[in-house]
């Protein structure tokens, strides 16, 4: 059985008002509640996205956080 693809929650759920996104996670509020019912390439699809995001709020952090550590293009 293939193993699901991890969620990048940190358990800081709070939504940025002016970007859409949760503060731990960088997930919009439709990525986190899509997130338990998408397969796992919709999963990795969300994690790229956050990935992207993370780099573009925080450089110095890019691939720190959550259980996804990609690699930033910087």
């Amino acid at each position: 059985m293939i193993q699901a693809v991890a969620s990048p929650c940190i358990n800081v759920c709070r939504m940025d008002d002016d970007t859409g996104l949760c503060l731990g996670c960088f997930r919009t509020i439709d990525e986190i509640a899509l997130w338990s019912n998408a397969s796992n390439d919709q999963r990795l699809t969300i994690l790229l996205a956050v990935e992207h995001r993370r780099c573009e709020h925080d450089p110095a952090g890019c691939g720190t956080g959550g259980e996804f550590r990609g690699e930033c293009e910087r």
